[in-house]
């Protein structure tokens, strides 16, 4: 087809102009000149050459505005011809992927026109080449480039030719009423869909449901589906008529030529191939051998087919008689019924001469042996269902480090009980409003079930933020004269010794800094946090922790003499000791922990540059601070992508710190860091921020040391029973790990002194050692997804799904078309329970399904 004359229509922007009784079609771009180049295609019935006027040209200046196109504006071709415009024309002078139904106008129109040969650049463009009735009995030939859309020669007339140079979208051949395809590539699903009529030719494989729903007139040859390789799954589904030819050449499958369940539902046409298969519905089609006169036709055919699809060398290769197998349809008559017995007939000739009076073992037993009806109840049901209040926790509890129980505070806002879900949190930490508030990256919403359903997780910062006025020092009990020292004041000694004296035992700390708060009071920045609402906190926790012993630098011998004195210790020290590369010029750097001391002091000048090794939060927190402090060029280097998350990094990125990696620093220099690639990064300070370790000089040599970190079994035991560790020192993490490792220190020294459980016994036990629950089992379906926030505490609190934890609304027993479920008053923490009739229930799972909470569990039958 190379030598043929093409009349081309591209699937970019084309409008046409009738200059008095000539219609042009103009197409618009613009140059880099930012010119625009008009592209004229000749008026009907003369072909462009024969045009007086250049086939294009350039009109300057241009813009967005066509003003110069509008009607009745004079328009000068050439330099010479004088035309009128008529109609009003829209256009653009950049390129802009057009509508498919303007695309078809312009086919449309183009054989109206006369064109016979015409070339497609397609963009995507649905339904190329069909309906071209307008040609009558006269050829039609299109050559498709680009890439075609769905449905392309859907309802194609028997005068039409489709050539698509490439691969073919969904539906190709779609309802084809005559049209010849040819396809030099893959088609994808659907390929001859409802074709009556015409052959698709495909250089390549097909994708699902290939031949369905075919159909064949008998004063009409047979649709044709010719296919290079293989096909995908349910094959010829409901083929009514037609012939397909799958050669399975260099398929996708090999193992399988005609995919997965082909032939369901076939009723009529042939399925000739060439390859193994892994079955096809027998009681729709059955397999034949290949008779003279149908190898006949398809030898014949192959050469046509070869020679469509440009690889006639294939000829030898694929016209062996002996790997060819052929598929047909079953008759009406072939398809027998298959009679079944009845259930009476079953039960009187089977069943009761087997098993009941007089039969194998009638006289034996007892045991019903009646037919089991189909819908069974009691010990017959195939599942039961299983009401399972509070036996997982919520995802928000099974995520936060604390153990905050935060659905439970919720569901106590949504009963009025304000106070009361407040108060649970100190339970669990004596920061709620600092942490939970403020400081924590809140793994609770990050977890919450909502965002299953695309949903707005429940703000927990604005609970936390309520929680600062709770008094806590009401529910202290006396001291029991058992004494635990805690070595270290920052938020995991602090929350050990909350824990401890909650529970009546004396815990007194020691630090060495001048102010209990560890790096909350010391490194954090303001910015992060109010400044009073910690304060307050430490004092509410200083006044049921009243022994405190600041400025206590103790040595290896005090600490010993500590431990001999106390009952328990707990190592709760965090980690101050920079991370330092050994690369020249080392001593140049300023530590992290040192920059955001001096920060929140006041007593550092950073400058205007500064560059910070390690892109961690704490390295945001610097690059925050520095901003405050005057510096405008905040670079942030790491060897590796930066592992900062949450407020801190988006604080940083709002200072307009760059963030850099993968970068190697070979030294440090009076201009700044030199990186092994020899890039300079100028800096008046450079801070070093790759991790910390603690200080355990002091340590006796019983504990056991790991890198640098003392060595814990999971109840946070070192190797010497009655010390213990928590924190940073065992191991970097969050505020809320070192609160949360406090509590669970804090319940195996409790659970040893009350006798519940031996010193050696290292298994950690925790109340909130349950299971979180699958989210799947939470119906989100009952939120409002229009929600996009909630700023009160009611708000919050109408939102939560209360996921483990029932809500007491009464679904499941609207829900139960048996009315099997009841609600009962019970007398423990809920009040109430709902229970299960098992001669009413027949384990539908209608509970399970519509309960929002996730409360109702099918489980199957263990007496079945």
């Amino acid at each position: 087809m190379s030598s043929q004359k093409f009349f081309e229509i591209s699937g970019e922007k084309t409008v046409p102009v009738e200059f008095d009784q000539q219609k042009i079609s103009l197409t618009l771009h613009r140059s880099d000149d930012d010119s625009v180049y008009v592209d004229i295609k000749g008026p009907p019935g003369q072909s462009a050459d024969s045009v007086a006027f250049s086939k294009k040209m350039i009109i300057d200046p241009a813009s967005d505005d066509m003003s110069w196109l509008k009607s009745g504006t004079d328009v000068t071709i050439n330099g010479a011809t004088n035309a009128t415009a008529k109609d009003n024309i829209f256009g653009k002078t950049k390129q802009v992927r057009i509508e498919s139904r303007i695309l078809e106008e312009e086919l449309q129109q183009a054989i109206e026109n006369g064109e016979r040969n015409i070339k497609i650049d397609a963009h995507g463009q649905h339904g190329i080449g069909g309906r071209l009735h307008r040609a009558g009995d006269e050829k039609v030939y299109i050559l498709i480039e680009g890439h075609p859309g769905q449905r392309t020669g859907s309802m194609g007339f028997p005068n039409t030719r489709i050539e698509i140079m490439g691969p073919a979208s969904d539906d190709v051949g779609w309802l084809n009423a005559g049209a010849e395809i040819i396809i030099h590539g893959n088609a994808a699903n659907g390929a001859a869909n409802a074709m009556a009529q015409g052959k698709i030719f495909i250089d390549g494989n097909i994708g699902a449901r290939g031949m369905t729903m075919t159909k064949s007139n008998p004063r009409f040859d047979p649709p044709e589906l010719w296919i290079l390789g293989t096909a995908g799954d349910y094959f010829a589904e409901f083929m009514a008529g037609g012939v397909a030819i799958i050669c399975g050449h260099e398929g996708q499958n090999p193992e399988n030529v005609i995919g997965y369940r082909p032939t369901v539902g076939m009723v009529g046409g042939k399925i000739f191939f060439r390859g193994p298969i892994n079955g096809f519905s027998t009681a729709d089609a059955k397999q034949i051998p290949v008779s003279d006169t149908d190898w006949k036709w398809l030898s014949d055919n192959m050469v046509l087919f070869l020679e469509n699809i440009n690889k006639p060398e294939l000829l030898s290769t694929l016209t062996k008689r002996s790997e060819w197998q052929l598929l047909t349809a079953l008759s009406p008559q072939e398809k027998t019924i298959d009679t079944r017995r009845s259930m009476a007939s079953f039960r009187q000739g089977v069943w009761d001469a087997e098993l009941g009076t007089g039969g194998l073992i009638g006289e034996l037993t007892d045991i019903d042996m009646s037919p089991v009806p189909v819908i069974a109840t009691g010990k017959l049901r195939r599942f039961v269902p299983v009401w399972e209040n509070n036996m997982y926790l919520a995802p928000c509890q099974a995520a936060c480090p604390s153990g905050i129980p935060v659905q439970q505070r919720w569901g106590l806002m949504r009963e009025d009980k304000t106070e009361q879900a407040l108060e649970i949190a100190l339970d669990y930490t004596p920061f709620p409003a600092t942490i939970c508030g403020y400081l924590c990256p809140n793994l609770c919403m990050d977890s919450c079930t909502k965002h299953a359903d695309i949903l707005v997780p429940i703000d927990v910062t604005v609970l936390g933020k309520k929680s600062i006025d709770i008094d806590a020092k009401a529910n202290v009990p006396p001291e029991s004269g058992k004494k635990i020292a805690v070595i270290g004041g920052g938020p995991a000694g602090i929350s050990v010794a909350w824990q401890l004296r909650k529970q009546g035992h004396t815990a007194v700390i020691y630090d060495r800094a001048e102010k209990l708060g560890g790096k909350i009071e010391s490194v954090i920045p303001n910015s992060r946090i109010p400044k009073d609402v910690f304060k307050k906190e430490l004092e509410r926790a200083a006044s049921v922790i009243p022994h405190v012993h600041l400025k206590e630098n103790l040595t290896a011998a005090e600490f010993e003499k500590i431990a001999s004195d106390f009952d328990f210790t707990v190592i709760s020290i965090g980690a101050q000791k920079p991370v330092v590369p050994p690369f020249p010029g080392n001593e140049k750097l300023v530590p992290a922990l040192d920059f955001l001391f001096k920060a929140k002091a006041g007593s550092i000048k950073p400058g205007k540059r500064v560059v910070i090794i390690g892109a961690g939060n704490v390295g945001c927190d610097v690059a925050t601070e520095a901003h405050r402090l005057g510096a405008d060029d905040i670079t942030l280097i790491d060897i590796q992508e930066p592992a900062s998350f949450g407020l801190e990094r988006d604080e940083a990125e709002r200072a307009g710190a760059k963030f850099l990696w993968p970068k190697f620093t070979k030294e440090i220099t009076d201009d700044g860091v030199v990186l092994t690639d020899g890039e300079l990064l100028p800096a008046d300070t450079v801070v070093i921020s790759i991790g910390d370790r603690p200080d355990l000089d002091f340590i006796p040599e019983g504990v056991s040391i790991d890198r640098g970190f003392v060595s814990v079994n999971a109840a946070y035991q070192t190797t010497i029973p009655n010390i213990f560790a928590i924190g940073d020192v065992v191991r970097p993490g969050l505020l809320t790990n070192a609160i949360g490792a406090g509590r669970k220190a804090a319940t195996t020294i409790i659970e040893v002194l009350s006798g519940k459980r031996p010193l050696e016994d290292t298994s950690p036990v925790f109340s909130d050692g349950k299971p979180a629950i699958d989210k799947s089992r939470v119906s989100l379906a009952y939120f409002d997804p229009r929600i996009i926030e909630s700023n009160t505490l009611g708000d919050c609190a109408s939102q939560c799904s209360s996921c483990g934890k029932c809500r007491d609304c009464g679904i499941c027993v609207s829900a139960c078309p048996q009315a099997a479920i009841s609600r009962i008053e019970v007398a423990d923490d809920a009040g109430y329970e709902y229970t299960v009739n098992d001669d009413l229930c027949i384990g539908c799972g209608f509970c399970a399904g519509a309960c929002p909470c996730g409360i109702w569990d099918i489980v199957q039958n263990s007496a079945f």
